[in-house]
């Protein structure tokens, strides 16, 4: 895993709070703090068998093969296992200390480790240094108020690293949603001053304003004249439907283009019959083809055989 020091999560889309904050929101108190460094004299010397239980346990993970079964990543990970507990142990939770929790979410969501096993991860190693407690506190209380602080410290990082991942993946989903409606809104031009954007699927309020925006740059940028808007693979067309189809034909005219709706079957004819939709200033054929000519024909433009 790759801790990348220049890491800046200040303007992330997320619950990303700094060191005070967090230290008031998981109610860990100077006393908390210096607790978990009381741990460091006898944790340190013991720092290689609790790396090593925990790997024992991960070994028999599925996610240690996918993950874990570099040689050379296997020791690069156990050593940053190391740097972790050195800086969780000095009991100083400040704002570098947070980022480096967070960077630590961002490599576990690059990765695509789940949350489920960093979760199940941070278990074992808080019975990890439960056990070192037991062993080397002296009184049970202390032995109670130790292992308190410890858990907070841990829920507090474990909380550090899921809100970084969800943000990650938060970005990472409405990636993916834009490319996808990029690709569901393609605009082409067909011919000289012509453009074509055929729909397939669902329209929605999200994806009418996406297409209306794609048309309309497309428009700026070719400077067409005629656009045609394929409906024969959009599965209902309703009023809502209707009227996002009618404003993009406004919009598009006030542009100095006129749009043209093909793909109009009968069934569609008579729901839009039937729902008293007014199509307009929208212009329709039954065929793309239909819709095709007629763009010619406004052009003055027509196809004839070469002999």
């Amino acid at each position: 895993m790759e801790f990348q020091a220049n890491s800046d999560y200040s303007n992330a889309a997320g619950d990303v709070r700094d060191a005070s904050s967090l230290l008031a929101l998981y109610e860990i108190s100077d006393t908390d703090l210096q607790n978990i460094k009381s741990l460091e004299p006898f944790m340190l010397p013991q720092m290689d068998k609790m790396v090593d239980g925990f790997y024992r346990w991960l070994m028999e993970q599925p996610e240690y093969e996918q993950f874990f079964s570099d040689p050379k990543l296997l020791k690069h990970t156990q050593k940053m296992q190391h740097v972790y507990w050195k800086q969780f142990l000095t009991g100083n939770i400040d704002d570098e200390y947070v980022q480096h929790r967070r960077i630590i979410g961002a490599t576990h969501a690059r990765i695509g480790l789940s949350m489920t096993m960093f979760f199940a991860g941070m278990t074992i190693f808080n019975n990890l240094v439960s056990e070192i407690i037991q062993e080397n506190s002296t009184s049970v209380q202390e032995k109670s108020n130790i292992t308190d602080s410890v858990a907070k410290g841990l829920h507090l990082d474990t909380g550090i690293v899921c809100e970084i991942y969800n943000i990650m993946s938060n970005e990472t989903i409405s990636a993916q949603s834009k490319s996808l409606m990029e690709m569901s809104t393609p605009v082409t031009q067909i011919w000289d001053n012509i453009l074509l954007l055929p729909l397939v699927g669902i329209v929605d309020s999200k994806r009418a304003l996406d297409i209306r925006n794609a048309v309309l740059s497309t428009i700026s940028r070719t400077r067409a004249r005629v656009f045609i808007l394929d409906i024969s693979g959009v599965a209902v067309v309703d009023t809502a439907v209707a009227n996002h189809l009618i404003k993009i034909a406004k919009a598009t005219r006030l542009m100095g283009c006129e749009s043209t709706l093909s793909g109009i079957s009968p069934s569609i004819a008579e729901t839009m019959i039937e729902l008293g939709i007014e199509v307009g200033v929208l212009k329709t054929t039954a065929t793309m083809m239909d819709a095709l000519e007629g763009a010619f024909t406004r052009l003055g433009l027509r196809i004839a055989k070469v002999n």
